[in-house]
């Protein structure tokens, strides 16, 4: 199971990568491999205030749909329209061609409550 040392994990399965104040957010290696095939992905819209733990997206496979939320507050800035035709881009490269949007990350934005990659490789039983 991939774990990225250089991100930032929520409990829920998502993730953030910081490049000082724009968080790139996707979902997990783990979180992808549960939800098995994914066939749809609703994001939200540019413009959008998102905040941290709160319902940002929605992933649909073949076996459900969940909601995706976000580990960070502020406004979105960018969102993947490659996944609109490759929803599949989750499945295949959650850390990469696969995220979700882009955040402008609030001032003064706090991460404490996200996991480094030990403590989530601890909660997927990963280690």
């Amino acid at each position: 199971m991939l774990v990225p040392e250089d991100l930032k994990y929520a409990e829920t399965h998502e993730w953030v990568r910081i490049d000082k104040t724009i968080g790139t957010v996707g979902i997990t290696d783990h979180a992808q491999a549960e939800l098995t095939d994914i066939v749809f992905v609703e994001l939200p819209k540019v413009g959008a205030k998102v905040t941290a733990k709160q319902q940002a997206a929605v992933v649909e496979s073949v076996k459900a749909a969940s909601d995706i939320y976000s580990p960070v507050s502020g406004e979105v800035t960018e969102v993947n329209s490659e996944l609109e035709s490759s929803p599949a881009l989750v499945n295949t490269a959650p850390y990469a061609e696969g995220w979700l949007f882009k955040v402008q990350l609030e001032e003064g934005v706090d991460l404490p409550e996200l996991k480094d990659a030990a403590a989530y490789r601890a909660q997927i039983g990963a280690e």
